[in-house]
């Protein structure tokens, strides 16, 4: 029997205890492999291990001040890897948010509450599927 490949996930946020909370959700998926990060300046450093996704904190600056913030840490993940899909963690709830987000090219924006895991899950997957048609798609091309 074929054994599926073991993604990585890699959770970024400066909020311990839901940092925790999404790993105790994401451990119940046994096919993902999670990394947790607590800064964005963390996360870039692993980024040669090279993630199947990324979940990210809007905001990471409770753990120090001075370092990257969510969306500074989304445009460094694009300019060394365009191609990995980051998913936007916000406690904020508005619009304009959710625009910058998607403009400074996130694959999607969740709001933190209590349904967060629940949609994470179904984003996740969908990346995961999409990214399977494109190998697909890629193959067949090229043998045309």
């Amino acid at each position: 029997m074929n054994t599926p490949k073991s993604r990585t996930i890699f959770l970024v946020d400066d909020d311990a205890l839901y940092l925790a909370s999404l790993e105790i959700d994401f451990l119940q998926r046994p096919e993902y492999k999670i990394r947790l990060f607590a800064t964005g300046e963390l996360c870039l450093a692993e980024l040669h291990t090279l993630p199947d996704i990324i979940v990210l904190d809007y905001h990471l600056d409770n753990v120090d001040p001075t370092a990257r913030n969510g969306m500074q840490t989304l445009a460094a993940i694009k300019a060394v890897n365009p191609g990995i899909p980051v998913i936007i963690l916000s406690a904020q709830d508005q619009i304009q948010v959710a625009v910058d987000c998607m403009h400074h090219k996130a694959h999607d924006y969740v709001v933190k509450n209590e349904t967060a895991f629940i949609r994470l899950d179904k984003i996740i997957t969908s990346a995961f599927e999409f990214q399977a048609m494109e190998k697909n798609l890629k193959w067949y091309v090229d043998r045309m």
